[in-house]
């Protein structure tokens, strides 16, 4: 009785695939390799940025909404370092502070413009922003430019593969296939270096919409207590 050995399936060896590579095949995929590494520590730093900013924005929150004194919430600012409301924090209190210096005619001491008060808040929460959204250009431009490499070593390859064709006159499957497959292994590194990238940009694009709103909510709570306390 004659027994039929099942057909093994051949896997895809990507050290194999490098090392048969030709030369731009091989510095795509180190080109395309680098931008792995360089988005997923983007994305590690980010995240541990906001998840610091996060908890220490919360610390602040309450100590900012207990403090009888703002000269005694100033000296402890080292607890809230990594939050971004301590910047907007520093600069209403020295435009309220400049403001309460200036010489008056006599009186209780009042905030003259909040207006001033106001830009100044913007001015810090332009700032916050920009460090927060530092670096997320790297995630995005990695997410749209991946691809587009991989695809040109592909083409690279089939190109090789085809001018082995050429060269040996053997165009048989056997001959096609391994060229071919080495070709499209590029497309589908760029795909690995895209897609997290891309997927973490939107995640943190979407993280920095709720801290813009959070800066605003803080500067309009600021601006009340300061109309309430110096006006």
């Amino acid at each position: 009785m004659l027994l039929l050995e099942p057909a093994k399936s051949a896997g895809v060896d990507l050290l194999e695939v490098v090392l048969h590579a030709g030369a731009v095949s091989k510095l795509v995929l180190l080109l395309l390799l680098l931008f792995s590494v360089g988005s997923w520590i983007v994305i590690f730093q980010k995240a541990v940025l906001l998840q610091r900013s996060r908890a220490a924005t919360e610390r602040f929150r309450t100590s900012f909404r207990r403090a009888t004194d703002w000269r005694e919430l100033k000296q402890q600012e080292s607890f809230y370092a990594q939050s971004p409301l301590l910047g907007l924090f520093h600069a209403g209190y020295a435009e309220v502070t400049y403001q309460l210096r200036v010489p008056a005619t006599g009186g209780r001491a009042q905030v003259r413009s909040m207006e001033a008060v106001e830009r100044a808040l913007q001015r810090a929460s332009v700032v916050e922003m920009g460090r927060m959204d530092r670096y997320l250009g790297v995630l995005a431009t990695i997410a749209a430019v991946s691809p587009f490499i991989g695809l040109f070593g592909t083409v690279w390859g089939i190109i090789d593969a085809f001018k082995g064709i050429g060269a040996t006159g053997n165009a048989n499957l056997a001959t096609v296939a391994p060229g071919i497959s080495e070709a499209l292994v590029a497309t589908a590194v760029g795909l690995m270096a895209a897609i997290p990238a891309l997927m973490a940009y939107n995640f943190f694009q979407g993280q920095l919409k709720q801290w813009q709103t959070e800066l605003d909510d803080f500067a309009l709570e600021f601006i009340s207590l300061s109309e309430r306390n110096f006006t």
